[in-house]
């Protein structure tokens, strides 16, 4: 049986369970530092392409970028977009890309 406390009006269950995704969220943030150098709107547009493609790397790393790179054709519209407006890539590199996987 488990026993639980309250703490003013919060179980002591509860209370952990919001400490533990408070800690959990600032590990996330933290990993995602400004030395990254990552923009919101990149890490919102292309979070779904990152845990789908590259989630072995880290945020920022140069390693991630070169999987982005890898991947690129894979990335989805909205990404790719981001990523141009970021000059993280060129719009010249896009089209080329696209060109060629075109061809193929």
């Amino acid at each position: 049986m488990t026993r639980t406390t309250t703490i003013g009006r919060v179980s002591s269950t509860k209370f952990r369970t919001i400490l533990t995704a408070v800690l959990v969220g600032s590990t996330l943030v933290s990993q995602i530092s400004p030395a990254a150098a990552i923009s919101p709107a990149v890490r919102v547009a292309c979070m779904s392409d990152y845990l789908s493609n590259c989630s072995a790397h880290s945020v920022g790393s140069p390693e991630l970028r070169k999987c982005m790179r890898a991947v690129g054709n894979r990335l989805s519209k909205g990404c790719v977009n981001a990523l141009v407006a970021a000059g993280e890539v060129s719009k010249a590199e896009v089209t080329r890309r696209a060109t060629a996987a075109a061809a193929n």
